[in-house]
C-alpha cells in the first residue's frame, strides 16, 4: 500500500530515503538522529558539515552511508511556541520538501518519523494530523511508498474524542452479537439493528423458543430494511453473477471520478489495480476490497454486497471490521485516517 504506519525503529528500515529531524546547524541531536549518525558511520557527520546551516521549515539531502537506504533526509524541524510563529506551516513545509527531496532523487520509498513529536515540541495528534494531511496530499498526485515509522504503538495518539468514540462503539457491538447468541439467531452477518428490535419487540425479549425466533426472523419484511436508495444500487448490480472487478469499475464510473483518483484515494498500489482491472477473475484481500468500498463512499448495505463478490462479509466478531463498520455509519470515507484508528487499535491497515 502507498501509505504504510510502521512499528519499529526506523534506523532498522529499508527505504530509499530516511527522514531524519535535524537541527539547523550540523550538530547532532538526541533521540533517533543520534541512532542515524551512528548506525549510518562517520562519513554521514562530515556530509551534513558540508550543506551547512539550514533555515527551519527546510531540508537538505546526503547520502545514508551505511543505513539500508540510499539517502537520509534532513529536516530541520520547528519547536511549538504556542502557535504564534507559524509552527504548524513549517512542519507542513519539512514534510512537503522531503517528499520533493525523495522525487527529485527518483526514490520508489521514504520512511519518515513523526517530525515533532519528540520531546513533547508539538502534541503527538497534531504532529500525526500534520504528518497525514501532507502524505495524503503528495499521494494524490504522485507514487511512491511512504512508511510512518512509529517505535512504540503507545507514542501513536489519536485524539481523545475519535479514540473514545471507537471505543465505546467497539463495546457496543461486541454487545449486540452476544444478545443475538440468547435469540438463538445465527446468521449474523445479515441482522440489522431495526430487526433486532423487531425480534425483541415480538418475543418479549426471549419468551419465544429458538426454533420460533427464526421463523420470526424469516418472515420479517425486507422492504423495511432497504435503504431509499436501494433501486439505483439494484441498477448498477442487476447482474447478480458480476464479479469483483467488474463490479469496482461499475462504480467508479458511477462516481464520475478518475480509476487513478479512486484508487489513490483508496491507498491502493497502482500496479495492484492494474491487475483488477485486466483481470475479472481476480480475488481480492479483504483489506482491499474494504478500502475500496471507502473510497467509493459506499453505505453499509452497499458496502456488505460489494465485497461479499470477493467473497468476504462483515463480522460483529471483528474488531477490524466493527472499526471499519463505524467510519461508514459516520460517513468518514478517508482511508488515511481510518488507518490510524486500526493501527491504534492494533488491526490490520487496508490498502494493499
Amino acid at each position: 500500500m502507498p501509505f504504510e504506519i510502521v512499528l519499529g525503529d526506523i534506523i532498522n528500515m529499508q527505504a530509499d530515503a530516511i527522514v531524519t529531524a535535524a537541527d539547523t546547524e550540523a550538530t547532532i541531536r538526541s533521540g533517533a538522529d543520534a541512532e542515524i549518525y551512528n548506525k549510518a558511520g562517520p562519513k554521514l557527520s562530515e556530509a551534513r558539515k558540508k550543506i551547512g546551516p539550514i533555515a527551519v521549515g527546510q531540508t537538505a539531502v546526503t547520502p545514508a552511508f551505511d543505513l539500508n537506504a540510499e539517502y537520509i533526509i534532513h529536516a530541520v524541524v520547528p519547536v511549538r511556541q504556542g502557535g504564534l510563529r507559524n509552527e504548524e506551516t513549517l512542519l507542513s513545509r519539512c514534510y512537503k520538501e522531503a517528499l520533493i527531496l525523495a522525487k527529485e532523487n527518483h526514490c520508489d520509498s521514504i520512511a519518515f518519523p513523526l517530525l515533532s513529536a519528540e520531546n513533547n515540541v508539538f502534541s503527538k495528534s497534531l504532529a500525526l494530523q500534520i504528518a497525514i494531511r501532507e502524505f495524503r496530499n503528495f499521494l494524490m498526485e504522485n507514487d511512491m511508498q511512504i512508511y510512518l515509522v512509529v517505535s512504540d504503538r503507545d507514542d501513536f495518539l489519536l485524539s481523545e474524542k475519535l479514540f473514545r468514540s471507537v471505543a465505546d462503539y467497539i463495546d457496543e457491538t461486541y454487545g449486540k452479537d452476544k444478545t443475538l447468541d440468547e435469540y438463538g439467531i445465527t446468521d449474523k452477518e445479515n441482522v440489522r439493528e431495526n430487526e433486532l428490535l423487531q425480534i425483541r419487540r415480538e418475543t418479549k425479549y426471549r419468551e419465544c423458543h429458538p426454533e420460533e425466533i427464526e421463523l420470526l426472523y424469516d418472515s420479517i419484511d425486507a422492504g423495511s430494511i432497504l435503504p431509499s436508495d436501494i433501486q439505483d444500487w439494484e441498477s448498477l448490480l442487476a447482474d447478480i453473477d458480476a464479479g469483483f472487478s467488474e463490479t469496482l469499475l461499475r462504480l467508479i464510473d458511477r462516481t464520475g471520478k478518475t480509476d487513478s483518483y479512486i484508487y489513490k484515494k483508496a491507498n491502493i498500489d497502482r500496479r495492484l489495480f492494474s491487475k483488477i482491472r485486466s483481470n475479472m477473475d481476480y480475488k481480492p484481500s479483504k483489506t482491499t476490497a474494504l478500502a475500496f468500498a471507502i473510497a467509493l463512499e459506499l453505505d453499509l448495505d452497499e458496502t456488505r454486497d460489494f465485497i461479499a463478490r470477493a467473497g468476504f462479509a462483515l463480522s460483529h466478531s471483528s474488531k477490524f471490521d466493527i472499526i471499519v463498520e463505524y467510519f461508514i455509519l459516520h460517513k468518514n470515507y478517508d482511508v488515511f485516517e481510518l488507518n490510524e484508528v486500526l493501527f491504534a487499535f492494533d488491526q490490520p491497515l487496508i490498502g494493499a
